[in-house]
């Protein structure tokens, strides 16, 4: 099988090729805020595809193909969440940490843009963008002052056949409190009891702002990510860490307060501040993706997302096309048994290769 494209054969990538850079990029760890191995040797790839590459100051590995004030930017990220997951392929399933998450379709975005021809006047950016599993978004937020795109793709896993619209907001909770203890059959709380009242005060903020709302899209959801408690024999102490997933309309500021207003014992910090974002369905760029889809035989459709991803960081600010693509069944994110079907994954360059080319043709012909 080979990875088509549009120009002359010496410019094909082969399947086996196509293969190789992914298992070569998945076999390297880069976890958030360590991914400059995986950084350096994209880069090296890139540059030996024909692009102008570099790792640039957020660590985050950039390369670029063809110049022109029509810029397409293929916004992957290069880091994964924590945990080891053995490298290895099982009939044409490749394993490994990254390898959904979100490696497959970083790698998908430097075969396509490698294996065609930008049209005069069209720039194709590839970014694999470090720290993307960690809050701070650093190589999204660098690239987000840096470039002025047309259009842009961001690299999550979607299924070859599917494209995402949008993406919850998020805010972190961390609470604490401390306090004297008094015997267990008095009335006072236990550490361990105020951190369970916390818990469902925040629950219960949730439930009221989900009041008549079905879809989970627009609903706020809460997480319980840790809770402890201690006792030393004359104090107490408690902890909670919580995700909340913010729907449209729904400003973390404004949850914020709404929590301040309700958790009234302890200390209270929050952290990643995050909209939610929704992208139009009906634009040069989703037209393409369509119509790539269809011509190797998928059914287009859209969905949107409970979690959060670079989207959030550069959409509101770029307000340009945008959409989240890549292969793999995002279920498996972040999970022991992450995987990505090889030969959806090579479909997926496919299907990029075959709208970018769709795609540079209207951005051109209108400008």
């Amino acid at each position: 099988m080979m990875v088509e494209t549009s120009t002359e054969a010496d410019t094909r990538i082969a399947a086996a090729e196509a293969e190789a850079l992914l298992q070569d990029l998945v076999r390297i760890p880069s976890l958030s805020g360590a991914e400059s191995e995986a950084s350096d040797f994209l880069k090296d790839w890139m540059a030996g595809h024909g692009f102008q590459a570099q790792v640039d100051e957020s660590g985050s590995a950039v390369g670029q193909r063809g110049t022109g004030q029509i810029e397409i930017v293929l916004l992957g990220h290069i880091d994964t969440f924590p945990g080891e997951v053995p490298v290895r392929i099982e009939g044409r399933r490749l394993f490994g940490r990254g390898s959904v998450d979100a490696k497959g379709a970083l790698a998908a975005f430097a075969l396509a843009a490698a294996s065609i021809t930008p049209l005069p006047g069209v720039k194709l950016v590839v970014i694999g963008a470090t720290e993307e599993e960690a809050a701070s978004s650093r190589g999204a937020r660098h690239a987000r002052d840096r470039y002025h795109p047309s259009a842009c793709v961001i690299g999550e896993p979607s299924g070859w056949d599917r494209l995402t619209l949008g993406y919850k907001g998020r805010l972190n909770v961390a609470w604490s409190w401390s306090g004297a203890l008094a015997h267990s059959a008095g009335p006072t709380r236990s550490p361990a009891e105020v951190a369970v009242d916390t818990w469902r005060s925040i629950e219960d903020c949730a439930s009221a702002f989900n009041r008549d709302r079905e879809d989970v899209f627009q609903q706020l959801s809460a997480t319980l990510l840790s809770v402890q408690s201690s006792v030393d024999g004359v104090m107490g102490r408690s902890e909670l860490e919580v995700n909340l997933r913010l729907p449209p309309g729904l400003n973390p500021l404004e949850l914020e307060g709404l929590l301040r207003a309700r958790i009234l014992l302890g200390e209270t910090g929050f952290s990643g501040h995050e909209e939610a974002f929704q992208a139009s369905n009906n634009n040069p760029l989703t037209r393409a993706m369509r119509s790539a889809i269809r011509a190797n035989a998928g059914q287009p459709r859209h969905v949107h997302k409970t979690g959060t991803s670079d989207m959030n960081v550069v959409g509101p600010i770029w307000k340009c096309p945008i959409v989240a693509y890549g292969p793999g069944d995002s279920r498996l994110d972040h999970t022991p048994d992450e995987h990505v079907n090889l030969d959806e994954y090579l479909l997926s360059i496919q299907v990029l290769q075959t709208a970018l080319e769709t795609l540079m043709a209207e951005l051109t012909s209108a400008s």
